[in-house]
């Protein structure tokens, strides 16, 4: 069993040097604890899923190439998240807004190889199977 994700919940991506928050827009109209309730739907880049800070991946591009500049030394650079696809799995019996529901133990890969865990769901009053 999980615990349903609204807005405000705690996220952090393997690669990322601080913790960001999932913005969930009001769009689906259901509501969780008083807050949007997500699903694996609400993973889009600077809408959704805000920066982490430095990002220290050498798949990202700008990471690799200050790495380069700095003769092999990583250099950590600003986090721009990459999310090209819905968070994996969900939780496929509870329907919000015609996706299945976000839970605790979703994942979401970007595409500079991080995976983005929920830390925190913003609510642990609603657990959902």
């Amino acid at each position: 069993m999980g615990i349903q994700v609204c807005n405000g919940a705690s996220l952090m991506c393997s690669f990322g040097a601080a913790p960001s928050s999932l913005v969930v827009l009001p769009i689906n109209r259901v509501l969780t604890s008083h807050q949007p309730a997500a699903n694996i739907m609400d993973y889009k880049p600077m809408v959704n899923i805000l920066p982490f800070g430095a990002c220290t991946s050498l798949a990202n591009p700008t990471v690799a190439s200050a790495t380069s500049a700095a003769l092999g030394v990583l250099t950590p650079m600003p986090c721009i998240p990459a999310t090209m696809s819905p968070w994996i799995v969900g939780s496929p019996t509870v329907i919000v807004g015609n996706q299945p529901s976000l839970n605790n133990t979703s994942k979401l890969m970007c595409n500079w190889a991080g995976s983005i865990s929920v830390v925190v769901p913003g609510q642990i009053t609603e657990i959902i199977p």
